[in-house]
């Protein structure tokens, strides 16, 4: 986690609040830069917090 922290350019406290929900709404430059340094793409980041309906009606 140290190491994803620091290359993000974030804080290592930072990135374990977002991590555990303490951050509500971290901002977009941070979790450009985490998924960046993860190999996500913005759409995948999108796509896991934002499934398809079809996805939520099969649950």
């Amino acid at each position: 986690m140290l190491d994803v922290a620091l290359e993000a350019g974030v804080s290592p406290e930072t990135l374990r609040k977002i991590e555990t929900g303490r951050v509500a709404t971290p901002s977009f430059q941070s979790i450009a830069a985490i998924g960046r340094v993860l190999g996500l793409s913005l759409d995948d980041v999108w796509a896991e917090i934002n499934p398809p309906q079809a996805a939520l009606l099969a649950r």
